[in-house]
């Protein structure tokens, strides 16, 4: 009898959320010991005490952001764009909000992670 995989879902891709998922995705998530999952609303990550450096113009923020995406299949965890709506422990589900373009139109719908 197999064990289920432990779930780990880390909200928000900070400079702390970022490092949790990275050394866990090392320890657990490629060694398929646990599923790791980061959550962020935003595509990329861009260390703050750089934001002086976009504002006067000498750092391209799409040339120095960290892609979430690319670094969690670099790195063993799983990476879900969008805002979380709901944590509901008894049922151990994170709901993340529906995703839209400029326009409105509807790109990803609500959906739960487990």
């Amino acid at each position: 009898m197999t064990t289920p995989l432990k779930k780990i879902v880390i909200v928000g891709g900070g400079a702390g959320g970022l490092e949790m998922a990275t050394q866990l995705g090392h320890k657990l998530g490629r060694k398929k010991k646990a599923k790791i999952t980061l959550v962020d609303r935003n595509h990329s990550h861009l260390w703050k005490p750089l934001l002086h450096e976009v504002a006067t113009g000498s750092l391209d923020e799409g040339v120095d952001a960290l892609s979430y995406l690319a670094h969690a299949r670099n790195h063993g965890f799983q990476f879900q764009l969008g805002s979380v709506m709901d944590i509901d422990r008894e049922a151990k589900t994170i709901t993340i909000a529906e995703l839209r373009d400029e326009k409105g139109e509807l790109l990803v719908p609500e959906r739960k992670i487990a």
